[in-house]
């Protein structure tokens, strides 16, 4: 009979991270969620942040007999959401990278809007609510589809918009772009739902503009790891996670992000840019 070995050793939180967005129709968006603030908060359990979700998803259906029409569910947990829990958007501190971690954001009922809009989709699915994210242009949308048609409600606020203010919203987007007049593309075309691989890369996205702009490439260097492992075939996650390697002196590191990064993409923009940036690596390291 063959002895067979096998490792009991836990996983690291990146590799528990790469497990979990494997596969995109058994992505657990929650839990894939509150796990990127394992970097910042490793003790953090997260079966524990789940359960907490849990108790909360238990509380709010204990509210709606079986026949509530779908229009009352959402009243619901509008109601449940924003008024008896009290979630809002952190007005006062909007760039605290806490505001981008779910059991933080969990703790103080204050987030930014993708971070409230995953636990306002985690309860809204539980009650059955055809609900979904949606990338909107500079800020993070929920949208619902009931009978009576689709609602649009700012997780920052719990507020349902109309089309007008919508597009009012999306005006100085499409300025900045020149999409205005004939060339002006539908409203539709901004309200379709966001994959959650998509969402979990706009969550991180975040955190790296803050870390980027604060310069502190040890925690900028974790969130680029967590988007390499989300995006394997996004090159310029890897070109920038070699920039945050070799801002910190890692050469060798550096020199292979850098180098895979010019392999991959052909004639990029930044070729000759990268190109002199590697060349400057291999004089430090020859």
């Amino acid at each position: 009979m063959q002895n067979m070995s096998f490792s009991l050793a836990p996983l690291s939180s990146l590799d528990y991270f790469e497990s979990l967005v494997q596969d995109d129709a058994q992505l657990p968006l929650l839990e894939a969620a509150i796990s990127l603030a394992q970097d910042e908060y490793p003790d953090l359990d997260i079966q524990q942040v789940l359960g907490d979700v849990d108790q909360l998803q238990a509380r709010l259906n204990r509210r709606l007999g079986a026949d509530a029409s779908a229009l009352q569910r959402l009243r619901a947990l509008a109601q449940f959401f924003y008024s008896d829990l009290g979630f809002a958007g952190n007005v006062n501190h909007y760039h605290d990278p806490d505001n981008s971690f779910v059991h933080a954001v969990l703790k103080t009922r204050r987030g930014i809007p993708i971070s409230l809009a995953v636990l306002w989709l985690e309860l809204a699915q539980g009650l059955k609510l055809d609900a979904c994210g949606v990338g909107f242009p500079g800020h993070f949308m929920v949208k619902v589809s009931l009978p009576q048609g689709q609602v649009v409600v700012d997780p920052f606020t719990g507020q349902s918009l109309s089309r007008d203010e919508l597009l009012e919203r999306l005006e100085p987007y499409q300025l900045s772009r020149g999409l205005v007049g004939d060339d002006e593309v539908p409203l539709g075309l901004y309200l379709q739902p966001c994959a959650p691989r998509d969402i979990l890369a706009r969550m991180l996205h975040n955190l790296k503009e803050i870390h980027r702009t604060g310069e502190d490439w040890h925690r900028l260097l974790a969130v680029q790891e967590r988007l390499v492992r989300l995006l394997p075939r996004a090159w310029d996650e890897v070109r920038d996670r070699g920039l945050v390697h070799a801002e910190m002196g890692h050469h060798h590191h550096a020199e292979r992000d850098l180098s895979t990064y010019l392999a991959e993409v052909g004639e990029a923009v930044d070729r000759e840019a990268i190109t002199g940036r590697l060349r400057d690596i291999r004089r430090l390291t020859n």
